[in-house]
């Protein structure tokens, strides 16, 4: 099967990488294109059987499955464009979570699907988040399954699960890269460790807490079980997070549905439905 990627930013790059390593994809099934054409070719560099091409009909019309990679607010306008090369014989895979299936299907008259990846993937790991369109074939469903279980786990979601799920796989590395960080920020500056070796000691902390999880010898409950002895070093560590953590997470969760409150009503006005807040 052909394969298109319109919009080769941070996701897309990393889809296509991923896909190529996995052995899932090779190169020469792939037709790309950016509005930055620089970005594109600069891929093409070191996957040389790679097409690039100038416009995004092009890809459209050398493609059988198509992924659009770009910023929610573009994708109506760039839906209109293409929609005479939209036939029913292709598919497109959005990766943007305020766009629900069900509005990419009242602009397009070919199958669809949205697959809300993480950065995880890029290690061939992580999970992957599908809603199918109803007129998706069972074509087009598993080969996207047999694409994805190369790269991640797929998990099937509702579209009122969608910011939730995605905040847990796609931004949450963020959020615990940021916590991490200020993990080695206090190790430094309470005590005469160097940021290097803070750095080193919690980065393999992470990896090997992961394999823990992965191998399923312990779930998250029990780890923090088997390491917190009871009135030892670990327990006080818990206490101190238990009276300063606060509700930093519940607000957490609230600022990124806020947001995405916001996008859904911009996304509603593009789509010509009533905008609710």
């Amino acid at each position: 099967m052909n394969i298109g990627f319109i919009g080769t930013g941070n996701m897309g790059k990393i889809l296509i990488e991923s896909f190529v390593e996995s052995l899932a994809v090779p190169p020469s099934k792939l037709t790309i294109t950016n509005r930055t054409i620089e970005k594109a070719i600069a891929i093409k560099n070191y996957m040389p059987d790679i097409t690039v091409v100038a416009t995004n009909e092009e890809v459209v019309k050398g493609s059988d499955l198509i992924f659009i990679c770009v910023k929610p607010l573009e994708i109506h306008p760039l839906l209109h464009q293409l929609s005479p090369c939209l036939t029913s014989s292709k598919c497109i895979v959005s990766i943007t979570s305020p766009i629900s299936v069900e509005q990419l299907e009242s602009i397009v008259n070919c199958q669809v699907a949205r697959i809300i990846p993480s950065i995880t993937n890029r290690a061939l790991t992580g999970v992957s988040l599908f809603t199918f369109g109803s007129s998706i074939s069972s074509r087009f469903k598993d080969y996207l399954e047999f694409l994805f279980e190369q790269i991640s786990a797929p998990v099937h979601i509702n579209n009122d699960i969608t910011r939730v799920a995605s905040d847990i796989v796609s931004c949450g590395p963020a959020f615990f890269t940021y916590l991490v960080r200020k993990f080695i920020n206090a190790a430094v500056k309470e005590t005469k460790i160097t940021e290097e070796q803070a750095t080193i000691l919690a980065s393999e902390m992470i990896v090997g807490m992961g394999k823990l999880l992965e191998k399923e010898i312990y779930t998250l409950p029990t780890l923090q079980e088997k390491v917190c002895v009871k009135g030892g070093v670990t327990g006080e560590g818990i206490k101190a997070m238990e009276e300063n953590i606060g509700e930093l997470f519940v607000e957490l969760f609230r600022s990124t549905h806020r947001k995405f409150d916001e996008d859904i009503y911009e996304v509603n006005k593009q789509f010509n439905e009533t905008p609710s807040r």
